[in-house]
């Protein structure tokens, strides 16, 4: 019996140090080590308003009820050191200037893209992620950073499932808000800062709301976990965007039989001149701008309620409400049409070999311009850039984001209300055209999308104050909510392209001589996390270091193959000849300088490049 209680013992003290174990890699993420730039150089892509505006302006997300101050008051599970400080956000990836200090548009200095909204009372301060921590990129060199405004993030920002690998910046932040919950040390030091004056009166109602967003943190890290919604892991960089932005509005507010298997991250893309584009979305689907920003804003957090406390669904007036800020979604959109496209910069990464981008440039306009130059019309004062769509099967890239969208269905049933009715009222243009009414409880990931933003564009119109005059400029030149479900993915214009790695919608291909070589002779793991740039393959450099994370092409949603220059018929990925390596290195040579002023100066005989 001794021997038995002893065994046992030893069991459970084995299991209590797994735990803690567990719970320590769990609350302390493996991220990389956070050296400072000696210097960030911002590029003539805005004026210093319009960037301030892009960073700042919040557009109604929530992040599960976070107020501001509670984010900027929060410490780390096993010290005293705030969370939110630049040094510590920077390690996930998100962006900072080692000189920045906080100003009235970011009081908490937090990094780019981290803003605040009021509640609807006008009290509470909420922590609002926009657009910007997502769309703004940055290449390092040497010891000096490049901003590239509009370009590629390369944070871990979405996932708050727990691993032990860590490095993901919402199953750290759950961990701090645990511990800051649990600890009665670490609660009384956060009560204290966030109430100041406040603390004997208000003590025990922070308790409890911060409970709350605790609370739902928790549910959400154990609804994604238990289900395996998100079996791709996205890294740095990378979001399943759609995938994501269904679960929230049809899974989290309408049924839990709406959940889908996410299992197709892409790579954030750049923003310059994407309000030119006739449809936009890696995969072609979108086209109104406001009903775009809507879905985006949902994805990343803002509060939809649809039912009432019986979990009837709301009625006439009170139905679709919202967080969403149409208005500031607006100025956010707007912004955008000053934004250009980053120009080449030769002091900070090296001279460009004219000669041979003059013999890039005449190979571009053999291989590349036929899908990657759209024909271009003006549309009252807008320059509208028609974009080539590739099939699946002739592009021949990962084919899941491309094929969830289309296939995947979802039940709608629980609003109560008939969808054609919907659409027609709200003058909603599905492409093409439904042959036969549509079935509220099979509705697409796009058609279902498309009636839900535009009803809670109605409501948040509605709101806002938003007359009928207006409307048009808002939505965004007056065009209709319109969808496709085309099993494509669009080629887009190229211009500043090489400050945008890695490559494909997935991000599957680290630089852009690897891209234009067969899929044979690209990387079929690499690493990713890092800012360190490589100007000579164009891309980021991927060699493995301490918190990076392990990109590995043979899961499905990662894959490398497609858009592939290789000897054999086109199509099934084919999409020119083989290209040899002095032609790869021409091409890049001329991706440079593609759309940026130093285009203009190339010598007229590309031949003597060679």
């Amino acid at each position: 019996m001794r021997l038995f209680r002893r065994a046992l013992f030893i069991v459970a003290a084995l299991l209590c140090l797994g735990l803690a174990v567990i719970l320590y890699y769990t609350a302390n993420p493996k991220l990389p080590v956070y050296v400072a730039a000696e210097q960030v150089h911002y590029l003539n892509q805005w004026s210093p308003d319009d960037r301030q505006t892009f960073y700042y302006t919040p557009q109604g997300t929530q992040v599960k009820g976070l107020r501001y101050e509670w984010f900027t008051a929060l410490e780390l599970p096993f010290s005293e050191q705030r969370f939110a400080t630049p040094e510590y956000l920077a390690r996930f990836g998100f962006l900072v200037d080692p000189k920045q200090t906080a100003t009235p548009n970011n009081p908490g200095n937090l990094p780019v893209g981290f803003t605040r909204h009021p509640g609807a009372d006008g009290k509470e301060q909420y922590l609002d992620i926009t657009c910007a921590a997502c769309h703004t990129g940055e290449l390092r060199f040497k010891g000096q950073a490049l901003r590239i405004d509009g370009g590629s993030a390369q944070h871990v920002l979405p996932s708050s499932v727990p691993t032990l690998k860590g490095g993901s910046f919402g199953q750290a932040l759950v961990s701090s808000i645990a511990s800051t919950y649990f600890n009665p040390w670490k609660f009384e030091r956060f009560a204290r800062n966030v109430l100041g004056p406040n603390y004997d009166a208000q003590h025990e109602q922070l308790r409890s709301e911060f409970k709350k967003s605790l609370d739902t943190f928790a549910h959400v890290a154990w609804n994604d976990m238990h289900r395996g919604l998100y079996p791709t892991q996205e890294g740095p960089g990378r979001a399943d965007a759609f995938g994501r932005i269904a679960n929230a509005t049809f899974g989290d507010a309408i049924s839990e039989s709406n959940y889908r298997i996410a299992n197709a991250p892409v790579d954030y893309p750049q923003l310059w001149d994407i309000w030119t584009f006739d449809w936009v979305q890696w995969n072609g689907s979108a086209q109104q701008p406001m009903a775009r920003n809507i879905g985006e804003a949902l994805g990343v957090g803002a509060t939809l309620d649809l039912f009432d406390s019986n979990h009837q669904p709301l009625t006439g007036d009170a139905r679709y409400p919202s967080s969403v800020r149409v208005r500031d979604l607006n100025t956010l959109e707007e912004t955008l049409h000053r934004l250009k496209p980053p120009a080449w910069p030769e002091e900070l990464l090296g001279k460009i070999d004219m000669r041979r981008a003059a013999h890039g440039q005449a190979l571009f306009a053999e291989n590349c311009a036929g899908c990657h130059v759209p024909s271009v019309k003006t549309v009252g004062d807008r320059p509208v850039q028609t974009l080539k769509m590739l099939p699946v099967d002739y592009i021949g890239t990962d084919a899941n984001a491309a094929n969830n969208i289309a296939d995947n269905r979802y039940d709608l049933s629980p609003l109560k209300m008939d969808p054609n009715t919907e659409l027609t009222r709200l003058k909603i243009d599905l492409q093409p055209a439904p042959a036969a009414p549509l079935n509220i409880n099979q509705l697409s990931m796009a058609k279902g999308l498309a009636l839900i933003t535009a009803l809670v564009e109605e409501r948040s119109y509605r709101d806002a104050n938003v007359t009928p005059a207006e409307r048009p400029r808002l939505d965004g030149y007056g065009l209709p909510i319109s969808v496709r479900e085309l099993r494509a993915y669009k080629a887009r214009p190229l211009a500043g392209v090489w400050a945008t790695p890695p490559f494909l919608h997935n991000g599957s291909v680290p630089n852009i001589y690897q891209l234009l070589s067969p899929q044979d002779e690209r990387a079929t793991t690499f690493y990713t996390g890092s800012f360190e740039y490589d100007p000579r393959h164009l891309g980021y450099r991927t060699a493995a270091f301490d918190g990076a994370f392990r990109f590995d092409t043979r899961v499905s949603g990662n894959h490398n193959s497609g858009h592939e220059f290789r000897s054999g018929t086109r199509g099934n990925g084919v999409i020119g000849r083989l290209l040899q390596p002095e032609e790869r290195w021409a091409l890049m040579e001329y991706l440079k300088v593609l759309g940026g002023p130093l285009e203009a100066q190339l010598p007229s005989t590309p031949a003597a490049a060679l």
